[in-house]
């Protein structure tokens, strides 16, 4: 099954999302993170992408490669050779981490391990990366097993995501935000883009159980995160861990049914005990 016939599936359970892998268990966006995510089972796994100097494509989140790699120094002003003789810190860095036999890994190399084992979240850190890093997945024939991720606000942002990738016939998924004073306006947006996916912030949960019908009649499947940095209304992992059905089953009964979370196993342990 490719990701777009699975985002679409109307019996599937909520998709577990897991972020930057695990990384609890490996450093983040590192090759043994994917591994470990895929090993447990799980549906998606998030990863962060940016481009070396010499223009191939690599895994990271941060500005600079001080927490993963202990390097003060901006990552796209290096090669895709120096990048990858980096050993990466543990878990999620810092110096309370100790460095690992972990390397940072390149793009390629992550497609090659995930190929038809699990979705992959490619969070693109410039937007006009995108178009390459589709190039490459297709290049590599995993075009069909990854999404693409996107602030849709302005009219500008609808004209660029259809040309770039919606004609690509590659998963894209939309940023929308019903707690702004342009809600409306964003919304409007989404339903012209019409995607399969669409990642959703809110500061009452009411904002979205009330359009649960309308995203269901046009197709639109709705992502929310539950990081404890990144997440809406109180929704997080570390709430959820007091009492799951109040924040995760919640969510599900609202109509979401992808979660990106670094609680993955708690989660599916929650999915499977509904």
């Amino acid at each position: 099954m490719n990701y777009i016939d699975y985002v679409a599936d109307p019996t599937r359970d909520c998709a577990i999302v897991v972020h930057r892998g695990i990384w609890r268990a490996a450093p983040e966006n590192s090759l043994l993170s994917i591994e470990r995510a895929m090993s447990a089972g799980y549906d998606v796994v998030e990863i962060d992408v940016r481009r070396s100097s010499d223009g191939e494509l690599f895994l990271l989140h941060d500005d600079t490669l001080e927490r993963m790699a202990g390097l003060n120094q901006e990552p796209e002003a290096l090669t895709l050779q120096q990048l990858s003789s980096l050993n990466l810190r543990d878990r999620d860095g810092g110096e309370a981490n100790p460095m690992t036999g972990e390397k940072l890994p390149c793009l390629k190399d992550v497609f090659e391990l995930t190929r038809d084992r699990i979705f992959i979240h490619l969070d693109v850190k410039d937007r006009q990366l995108i178009p390459d890093v589709i190039a490459c997945a297709r290049a590599m024939g995993v075009d069909q097993q990854v999404d693409f991720w996107g602030n849709l606000k302005t009219a500008d942002d609808l004209a660029w995501i259809r040309a770039n990738v919606s004609s690509q016939a590659v998963l894209f998924m939309a940023k929308t935000r019903l707690e702004t004073s342009d809600a409306d306006s964003q919304l409007d947006l989404l339903f012209q883009l019409n995607p399969f996916l669409c990642e959703i912030y809110f500061d009452r949960l009411e904002q979205v159980a009330e359009r649960k019908a309308l995203f269901q009649k046009a197709g639109i499947a709705l992502w929310v995160n539950t990081l404890d940095s990144v997440s809406s209304a109180g929704f997080t992992d570390s709430a959820a861990l007091r009492d799951p059905e109040a924040i995760w089953g919640r969510l599900i009964d609202a109509g979401i049914s992808a979660i990106q979370t670094d609680e993955p196993a708690a989660l599916k342990t929650y999915i499977a005990s509904r």
